[in-house]
């Protein structure tokens, strides 16, 4: 269990994922970009993400 859910974190997709979400909360942190703008970039992210990891398991 452990091994396969490992296995899906080293996937591209979700790398791609967890960086973009860093670069973002990093340039709202350092004040170059506001909060509102990494909040909609986040959000559009993660959703993505998540629908089409639903989309698979269906």
């Amino acid at each position: 269990m452990i091994k396969g859910n490992l296995a899906n974190l080293i996937k591209v997709k979700t790398i791609v994922t967890l960086a973009v979400m860093a670069v973002f909360a990093y340039l709202a942190v350092t004040g170059k970009i506001t909060p509102d703008n990494v909040m909609i970039v986040v959000t559009t992210v993660i959703a993505f993400y998540f629908g089409t990891v639903t989309e698979k398991k269906v």
